[in-house]
């Protein structure tokens, strides 16, 4: 806690007793209540003076100066709550404490409300004498809350996540580290499972607790079960925790050997050795190293030559400095150096780490840029000129108007972990883990909700905007054959696609991406769009069947003609004829009748002399309908053979050649070749066996007037199905894989 907040309480709490004093009406019970609470208050043992404040106001709801008092205590436990007391206080009475302005901007500060902060502690300025020596510090306050505005307002890419109620509790957890192999995670907690703790931390003789009404600091070690969740945590309440406040602070030489701080001397650097699985006794770091000034924690380098740490021992202002020290040939640490003014600044510097490489420093710091209270700073190593570089904050999410210290990376430098007082955790200062949001890759294929066909050539845009909203933008055009796109997306937000074709906007949808901090992330997605292809409408029209049948219609013949017209005129266009079913029988003998009606629509277009080598065909059955099967309309839509141009890929659908004037195969443009426009295709009669792409084996058996149809289908997991027709009756009978079965009867209608 700094002096200017010292100074403020202790007035503040001159200000409490006169004014309970003054407050006859008071009830006794209340008032001893009251002084109960300020007690506490006074001696910073905010924790233990809520409950007498909150029996006060469960009293007196409107009691200002129980409000007032309360709001400064849940500053370090919940944010919001602070402000709404605060504010209610100077609300029921604005003359609640004279530091009343002084309070509301710290409040609002932490609470992200950065332009009232500054306008309360300028207000609050005007109240002090010139020669008032708060003036400094509040000029400090009101800077990092100009600093908080900037990088707030930038944020970064980043995703910060709390480990959770395991690790985490209603108390302070701090101080993470993690082992090697990224599978044992060591902290500090003021948690209630801390060695000793026992009794009230509101009673003041309680020898395991602090003088600021919380557990002493314990080691504790989790091990990891997963990628989100740890083990129950257990205390490392051995040699590692002493009667004081004991922390962790690296393991190294392989995990080996941990540096932990110890509440010695007012607070000295220790080091333990692992054998036989346990740690030993804490040794104390040489006099190079530890002073009877405060030393906080400490980092060595990978090839244990070098420490860097903090220690108030050289700051004439009683502040944290960092300072590193070599190990001379005797094995021991020599006469330490400070980094200089380029880290250092004249209040706190805090909690060194250096990258694997030894080229970035992590440090914590109330100086420099911060936002308030802590925040992580990394510097860069010049090796030419042999200096640190000028630090640089790590921007908002990592730092947040209040403390951030601990800056730990992971194993692989992937994420990192740091300690946090931040808005949404447990209680007071929980850990957290930092990842870089990753890219995602989003692919999948477009559709026509018309017809369920696939698109191709479509055009995707997604556009989006980063976190300091700078503007994003992807793009892909789907394939030719498959109707395709992939686009790698930076992921964790929602993108405005725009789906065009030909130049043409079809439509913008919105999609929301979820966040990813890894780099192997894939999803999935199909956009269904309202599109019709009308390149070649006016060339290819649809044919329709009646129930069951595949017989050629006279309209049809008359388009297959118009289509046989335009193929000769377009000798280069190549086409696909596709048929359709609509839902009534099974779905294998769909998968027939569709394949017997296209290729009645083929054998219609080779007899009119167009080379079969310029004609495909392909079955959907009933899997592609063109309108939902629900009414005897819509179902006469999905029994239909399509025509669509066969485009190479990257190719453009050309503009087409209309058919020669009065041309057809016959000439009358109404019939077959040789034959009366009343006379269909027809399959040849005899048996057949199909195996489909699914596994599915088809046999059919067509008798010589192919009025009659026998179909057996086995599915690759046991399914069956036999269907007869006859006269345009359906007569079928199904399993399924788990032996269910079904009969189906229809009549042609």
């Amino acid at each position: 806690m700094d002096n200017l907040v010292r100074r403020l309480l202790t007035a503040s709490c001159t200000f409490a007793l006169a004014a309970a004093v003054a407050q006859p009406a008071l009830a006794q019970s209340t008032r001893k209540t009251l002084k109960t609470a300020n007690k506490f208050f006074d001696q910073e043992n905010y924790r233990a003076s809520i409950p007498f404040y909150e029996q006060v106001l469960a009293k007196e709801p409107n009691n200002a100066l129980a409000l007032f008092r309360a709001g400064i205590a849940y500053m370090s436990f919940d944010k919001e709550k602070a402000s709404d007391y605060i504010y209610k206080a100077q609300r029921l009475k604005p003359k609640v404490s004279k530091d009343v302005e002084y309070w509301l901007g710290r409040v609002d500060h932490l609470n992200y409300n950065f332009d009232e902060a500054i306008a309360h502690f300028q207000a609050y300025n005007t109240t002090l004498g010139k020669k008032d020596t708060r003036k400094a510090a509040l000029a400090q306050l009101i800077q990092h809350s100009k600093n908080a505005k900037v990088q707030f307002n930038s944020p970064k890419d980043i995703f910060v996540k709390n480990l959770g109620p395991t690790i985490n509790t209603a108390f302070s957890e701090h101080s993470p580290v993690i082992s090697n192999d990224d599978k044992l995670l060591l902290f500090t907690s003021r948690g209630e499972n801390v060695t000793g703790a026992s009794g009230s931390t509101a009673n003041p003789k309680n020898k395991s607790v602090a003088a600021d009404g919380e557990y002493y600091e314990d080691i504790f070690e989790a091990k990891r079960i997963d990628d989100e969740n740890w083990e129950k945590p257990r205390s490392l309440s051995g040699a590692l925790n002493g009667k004081g406040h004991d922390a962790s602070i690296q393991v190294f030489d392989n995990d080996t050997k941990m540096l932990m701080y110890r509440q010695d001397e007012n607070g000295d650097i220790f080091y333990s050795e692992k054998a036989s699985g346990d740690w030993t006794e804490p040794k104390k770091l040489n006099n190079n190293i530890n002073s009877k000034a405060f030393e906080s924690d400490a980092y060595i380098t990978p090839d244990g030559l070098t420490i860097y740490f903090s220690t108030s021992k050289y700051s004439d202002q009683n502040t944290l400095d960092i300072y590193y020290a070599t190990r001379q040939p005797g094995g021991d640490w020599g006469t330490p150096k400070s980094l200089g003014n380029v880290i250092n600044t004249p209040f706190d510097d805090d909690s060194p780490y250096l990258s694997k490489d030894g080229k970035t420093l992590y440090f914590s710091s109330r100086g420099h840029n911060t936002m308030g209270g802590y925040d992580i700073f990394k510097s860069e190593y010049d090796s030419v000129g042999r200096t640190w570089g000028r630090p640089e904050n790590m921007g908002y999410p990592v730092n947040t108007p209040d403390d951030d210290t601990y800056y730990r990376l992971s194993p692989d430098g992937s994420y990192a972990y740091l300690s946090s007082y931040r808005i949404g955790g447990y209680g007071e200062k929980d850990i957290y883990t930092i990842n870089y949001i990753k890219n995602a890759i989003i692919r999948g294929k477009v559709y026509s909700q018309r017809d369920s066909t696939i698109i191709p050539g479509v055009e995707l845009v997604f556009s989006g905007t980063q976190a300091d909203k700078t503007a994003l933008s992807y793009r892909d055009v789907t394939k030719p054959e498959t109707g395709d796109y992939q686009v790698s997306v930076l992921s964790g937000r929602t993108y405005q696609v725009a789906v065009s074709k030909d130049g043409k906007n079809i439509e913008t949808q919105e999609f929301a991406v979820p966040v990813s901090t890894s780099d192997s992330t894939v999803i999935e997605k199909n956009f269904y769009v309202p599109y019709v292809d009308t390149s070649s409408t006016y060339a290819f029209k649809k044919i329709y069947f009646d129930t069951d049948k595949y017989k050629l219609r006279p309209e049809s013949i008359k388009e297959l003609n118009n289509i046989s017209g335009i193929l000769k005129a377009n000798p280069g266009l190549n086409i696909s004829i596709e048929g359709h079913c609509d839902s009534r029988n099974t779905d294998e003998y769909n998968m027939v009748l569709g394949q017997n009606r296209a290729d009645a629509a083929y054998n219609y277009l080779k007899k009119s002399g167009i080379a079969e080598t310029r004609l495909t065909t392909v079955s959907y059955g009933e899997r592609v309908p063109f309108a939902t099967n629900d009414s005897p309309e819509n179902m006469q839509l999905n029994r239909r053979v399509e025509f669509r141009p066969i485009l190479k890929e990257g190719e453009a659908m050309p503009r087409l050649q209309p058919a020669a004037s009065g041309a057809s195969s016959t000439g009358s443009g109404s019939g077959a070749p040789g034959s009366s426009g009343n006379n269909p295709a027809t399959l040849t009669p005899g048996k057949s066996k199909v195996k489909m792409a699914d596994g599915t084996k088809v046999k059919t058996k067509v008798d010589e007037d192919d009025d009659k149809v026998k179909v057996k289908a086995k599915g690759a997991n046991g399914e069956e199905s036999k269907t007869k027709t006859k006269n345009g009756t359906i007569d079928a009978k199904t399993k399924d894989a788990t032996g269910e079965k079904t009969k189906v009867k229809t009549d042609n209608d």
